[in-house]
């Protein structure tokens, strides 16, 4: 009887153990530990896309009610009022498409920034990569970029705008456009955390950095010995670039486009080697 038990013990003997330490320094990303939790990754997207419209009124119908109120007012400030050509393109299909990728990286931005401080309870009860939360946030976005999307093509029908040749780079500025939000929100979550006002912060610099970027009037608008300076601004090679995929036109400033994918590839970067730096004080803070 004595070695029977013995023997059923021994298995558990054998088990891997798996010893988990705070890290230290600038360590290395590990990626891998993404792919591992990758169910989790989805599962959370999926709730962020449940409780966004649990118990709302309109439910998804905020994805085109939003774009749509703000194709309206832009329309009549930049267009009624100031008369701001927007050329060949219809007026409506103009700023409504340059909404799609803005709202798509400021909704991102909003929850990426806030999402660690919402998830604070998984963070203390259970080990699994951090990254996977802000990630989830951004993911989350891609539905209401759908849902605005296809209103988007409608009125591409009904105001007769052919598709370009150009077209199949939209998913590329989709991707570019969720580089920019998940390396500016990395940041942000890390730093709400930290510093709890940083969420006044946020609306408060959506807000101007919609007004910077060439939503409702074309970058010619800008007077040409401030364009460089105008460039600077990640968003503006992707909303022009959208754009231009989508309806034609001109091509993209190549020094907008370059600085786009150069300070997203930045932001990404850096924002990942903070966060895994600063995971190790998550539970501690939160």
């Amino acid at each position: 009887m004595t070695q029977q038990n013995q023997s059923e013990r021994q298995p558990a003997m054998n088990e891997e153990t798996l010893l988990l330490k705070p890290t230290k320094g600038w360590i290395s990303l590990d990626l891998k530990d993404l792919w591992r939790y990758r169910e989790l990754m989805f599962f959370l997207t999926w709730r962020d896309i449940l409780v966004r419209y649990k118990q709302t009124l309109l439910g998804a119908a905020w994805a085109i009610i939003q774009p749509l109120m703000q194709m309206v007012v832009f329309n009549f400030l930049f267009g009624n009022m100031a008369n701001i050509s927007t050329g060949d393109i219809p007026r409506p299909v103009f700023t409504f498409s340059a909404l799609l990728p803005w709202n798509l990286f400021s909704q991102a931005l909003s929850d990426t920034s806030r999402s660690l401080v919402a998830s604070r309870s998984m963070i203390t009860k259970v080990y699994f990569p951090r990254l996977v939360i802000p990630i989830s946030s951004v993911l989350s976005g891609l539905v209401d970029f759908i849902i605005a999307f296809i209103i988007l093509v409608g009125m591409m029908f009904f105001y007769k705008v052919p598709l370009p040749s150009s077209v199949w780079m939209v998913p590329v500025f989709v991707l570019l456009t969720l580089v920019v939000a998940l390396g500016v929100g990395l940041w942000f979550s890390a730093w709400n955390l930290h510093y709890r006002d940083v969420r006044y912060f946020i609306p408060f610099l959506t807000q101007f950095w919609m007004l910077a970027t060439p939503i409702a009037y074309p970058l010619s608008e800008i007077p040409a010995k401030w364009q460089s300076l105008y460039m600077i601004n990640p968003m503006v090679g992707v909303v022009e670039g959208f754009r231009w995929a989508l309806l034609g036109g001109d091509p993209v400033p190549t020094l907008a486009l370059v600085t786009s994918v150069g300070l997203g590839l930045i932001f990404l970067i850096s924002g990942l080697f903070y966060f895994r730096r600063m995971e190790r004080t998550f539970a501690d803070m939160v």
